[in-house]
């Protein structure tokens, strides 16, 4: 059920505007114990921010809440479904290092992923929005791996023992310059070397988060008519000024407001969070030029990226604005001729024809970067007792900094954080996602 229906992709920045003195975890067992035995009641969450993060959640506390119990989820989000860096991400999808090597629980977060986007492209299927027995692409996936040059020799010999404790599911194959050549002609490959990901995956963001939210939607009306306890999801395009605005009304917030988060003033200034602006190029091939790219290239993954999305269309990206506050998807002029050239001569080192493409538009993003740990970078997760000052009533919860991996973070840890949320059980959740709070 829906209180209004969102806009998806429409883009206006929320205003957005304040410390919760730990309370014993004893305290919220019984308020959480007492919310389950009273089924009359609700279990209410607000989960704000409606990009990878957020509507993650939001499937998690709905798949997963006690299947007796009433649970109500509301997302805020005032830029709509996907307004945000979420929806204008690049969409190159593995679970890898720039070097090859598997992330820190990376066949988790793999195996997540596809789940999530196997969800929502079902849903999109079934809603008539996607592909037919007629018609086999899909809405949301292009399945055409990615390729990854070896641009520095120095590093082969580090890649290539990486690449071979790959997943099965999402191999690593070194290959040379003639195979390469084959899979995208006219690459250039200065070591003659690359890695190709034949698994990997291209996502429209746009379309994933549109598909998962109307999954959402099902799986809230599926479980209330189920015969179990109730489920019920509402959107609320509007921006929420203060966390404790919310305290009344819910057990739990979720805060998944990305970059957003670093300006609520409850946390400004309190979180190890940096901004960084990245714009992405739309280019395409011009009906005068001859297909250079074929439609069964994987994409470039190198200094630029470039995203494939058939013979004549492409995304290459993306740049990175060390501590911008700019928020906007729109690119001005100045900002974009800036972009576009440093893009360019990066991507030009890997595929030279890219010259011959032109810019068909530009689209920006703040994304939230989170600090470098021993285990890589990581998304800042837990509770926020000691930031909010609510009471016991509400309790509230972070989920922020995906970085430029929020495709592939979003999934697993949306899911262990939604479990703690529903066990008010900070830990549940792994050391190494709360270990900000003791830098």
């Amino acid at each position: 059920m829906l209180t209004q229906s969102p806009d998806f992709g429409c883009w206006k920045w929320p205003k957005t505007a304040n410390n919760i003195s730990r309370c014993s975890s004893s305290l919220f067992s019984v308020r959480c114990s007492s919310s389950f035995s009273a089924p009359q009641r609700p279990i209410r969450h607000a989960v704000l921010g409606a990009g990878f993060a957020g509507l993650s959640v939001a499937w998690n506390l709905l798949q997963h809440g006690p299947k007796e119990s009433h649970i109500h989820v509301h997302i805020y989000d005032e830029v709509g479904i996907g307004g945000g860096a979420s929806g204008v991400a690049g969409g190159l999808l593995h679970p890898y290092s720039p070097k090859v090597k598997l992330l820190w629980r990376g066949e988790d977060l793999w195996k997540e992923s596809l789940y999530l986007l196997d969800i929502a492209e079902r849903a999109l299927i079934n809603e008539g929005k996607g592909a037919t027995p007629e018609n086999s692409v899909s809405p949301i996936i292009r399945r055409r791996g990615i390729l990854r040059p070896a641009v520095n020799m120095k590093h082969i010999g580090i890649m290539t023992e990486n690449a071979q404790n790959c997943l099965a599911n999402c191999r690593i194959e070194l290959v040379h310059d003639d195979a390469a050549q084959k899979l995208v002609p006219n690459l250039s490959i200065s070591s003659n070397m690359a890695f190709y990901m034949p698994e990997a995956l291209n996502i429209n963001a746009q379309n994933y988060l549109q598909g998962l939210y109307l999954a959402c939607e099902n799986l809230a009306n599926d479980m209330s008519t189920s015969g179990h306890g109730h489920r019920k999801l509402n959107f609320h395009q509007e921006s929420v000024e203060s966390l404790r605005e919310l305290a009344g009304d819910f057990d739990a917030v979720v805060v998944c407001f990305g970059a957003r988060t670093a300006f609520l003033p409850e946390l400004c200034g309190k979180l190890p969070l940096r901004t960084c602006r990245g714009i992405i190029a739309q280019l395409q091939l011009g009906d005068d030029v001859r297909e250079e790219i074929q439609k069964e290239s994987p994409s470039i993954l190198s200094d630029a990226w470039l995203a494939v999305h058939g013979g004549r269309h492409m995304d290459l990206g993306s740049t990175w604005d060390w501590n911008s506050i700019n928020h906007s998807r729109d690119v001005g002029k100045d900002e974009a001729s800036k972009a576009i050239e440093a893009l360019f001569q990066k991507a030009c080192l890997v595929y030279p024809p890219v010259k011959n493409w032109r810019v068909n538009g530009a689209v920006g993003g703040l994304r939230a970067m989170p600090p470098l740990t021993e285990y890589g970078s990581l998304p800042i997760i837990g509770s926020l007792d000691e930031f909010v000052d609510a009471g016991p009533t509400c309790k509230y919860w972070l989920f922020t900094g995906l970085g430029a991996r929020g495709l592939l973070f979003h999934g697993w840890f949306g899911r262990v954080l939604a479990q703690a949320v529903l066990a008010c059980d900070e830990g549940l959740l792994p050391h190494q996602l709360t270990s900000w709070k003791c830098s």
